[in-house]
């Protein structure tokens, strides 16, 4: 059968606002992940609006591959909880002892439970079911009723043949277990005969969910950095625009004596000034007290010097106007005035403006060490061996690193044994809050990095991902510790760092979730591209020709093939092969993230 699409739609004001708040929505994509292993997930989060939850779940019963769209949030007393309201018109058919199933259970955790208003029912060929806003009441909820899902779809679909199966099973008639799924990627039960992974192959929205459910920000930019004020008036002084000469406007355009010289960095000058008088001035430079104006260098002609060489008369060639040239007190900023009028996660724009009101502060970063693993690395530098091969990877994860503005604190290489590998990330999480490791996440019998990790008891949210490359890569967390597992072969730990390890680490560094991702832009294919079973990141280089960006697969995509990367200024998004297109064809646009800054190759 194919693979099941649920929706997962949460509701709730605050969420909408601010994505990084919403637990329930991504605790519910990993329960449907873990419960159904082929399952697909889309997912969205909504205001509390009933026109917008039924525009969104009007959009999902129309798609036929929804089976089970699940909400969450909007069930209670408050004014704004209209979920059950905006649900029920949608309905064909209720479903009432479903919920009253969910109730019965959930009251047995808590006495709340009776405050729950959801519903339940059928629209169209989709089962809908409300769910509380609350990470723990979506998991006991879900937990619920899970078991009769498949049974319930079975139904819906009018599958006549499974239903009495069921029913037979049920009765004892029958011990065959009716089955909402067959996997497509075949994973494993974990007996020493299976020879697939135990862990679902996962869509990439949803393992980004997960992160970013998951990684607990170290920095909180919103509380310690938004709402810094201003210590200073900028400019604290009437400050000159241009080079020129400070004068009074009341004495109009003609010959002025030069009575003195003010440079930038020099005290306010308190001297009377006469109107047929004027001070030279440097931009930046106060004005003296008794000026009101500033008329630039170039709108005037040197008369005459003083015996010493300095000047002493000049002809001012148009009117001098009141505040012309002068920058006031606080034009800029004032005491007490926010200093950053919006919010931008960019160190070079939190540290400049925050010195410029004089205030040094150390803005504290994700430590991150670096893990190579296999028994066949060389560390470069070393004379060649029989059987091994340079690690490459610790240095490219190193320099990326660096690149987007991080350190890392640590750079390890293990042998493929698990004591030491467990040994090693033990020590390694007492310095640090983020390990990346590269190799020993596949399926080979060295491959120890998923065992040390349950043995340390840590939590693996993820352990393989529905794309190519990168499959075997992994994620898990204990406490506020996280791991990610990026695959050995080169190429592939390089796409999985951008496109997992990196939006978590600046989510950790306190960035708003929208700018943790790399920046994603259009671009055309230069030539065709035959599409894989699982959604591919290419690496390309791209060319603008009359403001169109073009990108150019770079060569043989093979995950082991580095020289991939020369040139390489996005990758691509392309979607899995599928029986009505099987390729990629030149001319069509896709969606590529960009990987550096200088990201067009070429202009023609």
């Amino acid at each position: 059968m194919d693979p099941i699409t649920f929706g997962v739609l949460t509701i709730s004001d605050t969420c909408y606002n601010d994505r990084s708040k919403d637990r329930s929505g991504p605790r519910l994509v990993s329960q449907i992940m873990q419960a159904f292993r082929n399952a697909q997930v889309v997912a969205s989060v909504v205001p509390d609006e009933n026109s917008l939850i039924q525009s969104e779940l009007r959009q999902w019963i129309n798609r036929e591959e929804v089976r089970i769209i699940f909400t969450t949030g909007g069930t209670g007393l408050a004014p704004r909880d209209v979920t059950p309201e905006a649900t029920k018109p949608l309905l064909d058919k209720e479903c009432p002892q479903l919920m009253t199933a969910i109730t019965l259970a959930s009251l047995k955790k808590t006495t709340f439970a009776a405050l729950s208003r959801g519903v339940c029912g059928i629209g169209g060929n989709t089962l809908i079911l409300n769910f509380p806003g609350s990470e723990k009441a979506v998991a006991e909820c879900f937990g619920t009723v899970k078991d009769l899902l498949p049974h319930a779809l079975h139904l819906i679909n009018d599958d006549v043949a499974l239903v009495q199966r069921t029913h037979a099973q049920v009765q004892g008639t029958e011990t065959v277990e009716a089955q909402i799924h067959v996997c497509p990627h075949q994973t494993g039960v974990g007996d020493g005969r299976d020879r697939h992974s135990p862990f679902p192959m996962l869509p990439i929205s949803v393992v980004m969910d997960i992160i970013f459910g998951v990684v607990q920000r170290t920095t909180c930019l919103e509380d310690d950095i938004w709402k810094t004020t201003s210590p200073v008036n900028i400019p604290p002084f009437r400050a000159s625009i241009k080079d020129g000469y400070a004068m009074k406007s009341t004495g109009f355009s003609g010959s002025k004596r030069v009575v003195g010289f003010v440079a930038a960095g020099d005290a306010p000058c308190a001297q009377p000034l006469q109107e047929d008088e004027c001070f030279k001035i440097n931009t930046g430079a106060p004005l003296p007290d008794q000026a009101d104006c500033v008329v630039q260098v170039e709108d005037t002609l040197l008369v005459s010097r003083d015996k010493h060489g300095e000047e002493s008369l000049v002809e001012i060639m148009v009117e001098p106007k009141p505040e012309l040239d002068v920058r006031p007190i606080g034009h800029d900023l004032r005491i007490h005035d926010s200093i950053f009028p919006i919010t931008d996660s960019s160190p070079v724009v939190i540290q400049s403006l925050l010195s410029s009101v004089g205030i040094s502060k150390s803005l504290p970063k994700p430590k991150v060490a670096l893990v190579s693993t296999g028994s066949e690395l060389l560390a470069p530098g070393e004379l060649p061996v029989p059987g091994k091969v340079y690690d490459s990877n610790a240095t490219m994860l190193e320099e990326l690193l660096l690149y987007f503005g991080f350190n890392c604190i640590r750079t390890v290489v293990l042998s493929d044994n698990l004591p030491e590998t467990k040994r090693s990330l033990v020590h390694l999480f007492e310095k640090v809050e983020f390990v990346i490791s590269t190799g020993g996440v596949s399926m080979g019998d060295k491959d120890f990095i998923k065992t040390a990790l349950e043995e340390l008891n840590f939590k693996i949210h993820c352990g393989r991902v529905n794309m190519k490359p990168g499959k075997p890569m992994t994620f898990a967390s204990k406490d506020n510790m996280c791991f990610f597992g990026l695959p050995g072969n080169p190429v592939s730990a390089f796409v999985t760092f951008h496109l997992f390890a990196l939006p978590a680490i600046r989510w950790a560094a306190g960035w708003e979730r929208t700018k943790c991702p790399l920046a994603t832009i259009q671009v055309k294919l230069s030539q065709d591209h035959i599409l894989d079973r699982r959604p591919e990141y290419v690496r390309a280089s791209v060319t603008s020709k009359n403001g169109q960006l073009y990108a150019s697969v770079n060569g043989n995509q093979i995950s082991s093939r580095l020289q991939s990367i020369a040139g390489a200024d996005v990758l691509v998004h392309l979607p899995a092969r599928s029986s009505e297109c099987f390729k990629a064809s030149a001319g069509e646009s896709y969606p590529a993230s960009v990987l550096r800054y200088d990201f067009i190759s070429k202009y023609e």
